[in-house]
């Protein structure tokens, strides 16, 4: 049942701790990272979906275990691991060119896209 997917960014100064207030250096932020990991798991799980559903995050737990510099390329790979109705759980590995650089499992929802948006409430 594991299906897997990987992409490739290239860490930009937008990205980097500093530019996204999380830290002070010129250094790939954690924000960032888990942005990219939700990103994959999304587009693995857009695979199977009809153009009416989407899914959401719910839950993230994400190791940072070593920095990256702007410019460097970050391959992240989700897996999906198991599904339960509209739930959705995913195992996710972050690496640059020589290191693993984060990990994650992270929850993903099956939701409706109109139905969900009409939940928000008024502005």
């Amino acid at each position: 049942m594991s299906q897997s997917l990987t992409k490739s960014f290239i860490v930009s100064q937008s990205q980097t701790a500093k530019a996204m207030g999380s830290g002070d250096l010129l250094v790939l932020a954690t924000p960032a990272l888990v942005s990219m990991m939700e990103n994959v798991a999304m587009s693995l799980a857009a695979t199977s979906l009809s153009e009416a559903d989407t899914t959401v995050g719910s839950e993230i737990n994400t190791t940072h275990e070593r920095p990256s510099a702007v410019g460097a390329t970050i391959e992240v790979t989700a897996t999906l691991i198991a599904v339960e109705g509209r739930k959705m759980s995913f195992s996710i590995e972050a690496s640059d060119a020589n290191n693993i650089i984060g990990r994650a499992t992270h929850t993903r929802f099956v939701v409706n896209r109109e139905k969900f948006m009409s939940k928000l409430p008024k502005a």
